[in-house]
C-alpha cells in the first residue's frame, strides 16, 4: 500500500482550538487525546486514522502544534491533538508552559477516556515518553502506544521493537497498556488504532 491508498477512517471535523484546558469545550463529550514528541509524526498519524489528508496540519518543522485542537467524530466522541513535547528549538519557558497545560488536561479533564502516545519507531521510549507513560499509570488512564514510522525499519527490527516495547510497558503496572506498530505512510496499524479508540469512546 502506498501513501495515496487510504483506508476508511473515523470521519472527523475540526471543532475548535484552545490554548489550554481552561479554554476547552464545556461539555461532557468523551475524548481520546493524541500526544508525542514533536518529531514523531503525530499529526500524520491522526490524519491516517481519520482518513483525512489535512485534518491535522502537518509540517516539516517539528513543534508546529502549539494549541489543543479538538475534532468531533461523526459517530460521536472527540479526538484531541495535544501540543508536541521535547523539541529543543522551542524556548524553555514556552515548553514548560505547554507541559503544565498538558498535565492539567490529563489530570482534570473528566471526559478523557484514553491517551494515544505516538513515538518514532526508530527512537522510542525516550525519557519524556516514559514520563508520560508513568503519568498515565498514576491516574489509571488507558494508553495506546504507537510505534510510528515502522515502514522505515526492517521486519526484524520492527518485531524486536514491539517485543522490547511490550516489556517496557509491562514494567509499569497492570493497568491497560497496548502497543501497536504503525505507519502513517502505509496504514499499518491504523485499523487496530481505530478499534482501540472506538472501544474507549
Amino acid at each position: 500500500m502506498n501513501s495515496d491508498d487510504r483506508t476508511p477512517g473515523l470521519s472527523a471535523s475540526f471543532l475548535t482550538s484552545a490554548s489550554g484546558p481552561k479554554d476547552a469545550p464545556r461539555d461532557e463529550v468523551p475524548e481520546v487525546a493524541f500526544i508525542g514528541r514533536s518529531n514523531a509524526g503525530k499529526s500524520s498519524v491522526l490524519n491516517r486514522i481519520t482518513g483525512a489528508r489535512n485534518l491535522a496540519r502537518t509540517s516539516k518543522t517539528p513543534g508546529r502544534t502549539r494549541l489543543f485542537n479538538y475534532f468531533d467524530l461523526a459517530r460521536g466522541g472527540r479526538l484531541v491533538d495535544l501540543p508536541g513535547y521535547g523539541y529543543a528549538k522551542v524556548p524553555k519557558q514556552v515548553s514548560d508552559a505547554w507541559q503544565r497545560r498538558i498535565a492539567s488536561y490529563l489530570e482534570n479533564r473528566t471526559q478523557l477516556r484514553g491517551l494515544v502516545l505516538v513515538m518514532d519507531a526508530r527512537h522510542p521510549f525516550r525519557d519524556l515518553d516514559l514520563a508520560m507513560i508513568q503519568g498515565c499509570t498514576q491516574i489509571s488512564l488507558p494508553l495506546l502506544a504507537l510505534l510510528n514510522k515502522s515502514d522505515k525499519l526492517s521486519k526484524n527490527d520492527r518485531l524486536n521493537g514491539l517485543r522490547k516495547g511490550r516489556e517496557i510497558l509491562a514494567s509499569f503496572s497492570e493497568s491497560e497498556r497496548e502497543l501497536v506498530g504503525f505507519s502513517a505512510r502505509s496504514g499499518e496499524g491504523a485499523d487496530q488504532a481505530r478499534d482501540w479508540i472506538l472501544q474507549h469512546l
